[in-house]
């Protein structure tokens, strides 16, 4: 079971993707982050996605691994639609059964968090995969290094 969680594990290459600064790569992905939670229409979304898709090519990492990333989050992703297709109104209504209604702005929203979520975690578990633990955390603290001129201790 634990052989197949892959979020936070490093994979050793030499793609483009794993030669980036690590600070670049924080960076990026912390927009690309922000660029998810603000947009809010089916082409920021789209354009997130082919985002995705053409960095995962570009890091030559399985897309195998980006599957087993999401597989442990599919329950999540199952009681979020879910709740997201009853307790979301509006629209044309699909379903109704006595209090349970699905419509079309339920449905819209279920899949837009559903992919949000899956682009979130393949973004996310991108940057892991490409850059190991040590590089994550110099690159950090290098990033943090002018708050040192505020005392704070950026190194702990």
């Amino acid at each position: 079971m634990l052989k197949d969680i892959t979020i936070g594990q490093f994979f050793p290459g030499n793609s483009l993707i794993h030669r980036l600064d690590p600070r670049f790569k924080l960076i990026i992905t912390l927009i690309f982050l922000i660029m998810l939670f603000i947009g809010d229409s089916p082409v920021g979304l789209a354009i997130g996605a082919v985002f995705t898709i053409f960095s995962i090519l570009l890091s030559k990492i399985k897309p195998k691994l980006f599957f087993k990333s999401i597989k442990p989050i599919l329950p999540f992703l199952i009681i979020t639609a879910i709740l997201n297709l009853l307790f979301i109104t509006g629209g044309d209504v699909y379903f109704k059964w006595k209090f349970i209604s699905i419509t079309a702005i339920g449905v819209k929203t279920s899949v837009f968090m559903i992919v949000r979520i899956i682009l979130l975690i393949s973004g996310s578990s991108l940057l892991t995969y490409t850059t190991s633990p040590i590089a994550l955390t110099d690159a950090i603290e290098r990033l943090l290094s002018p708050l040192k001129k505020l005392k704070l201790p950026v190194h702990e």
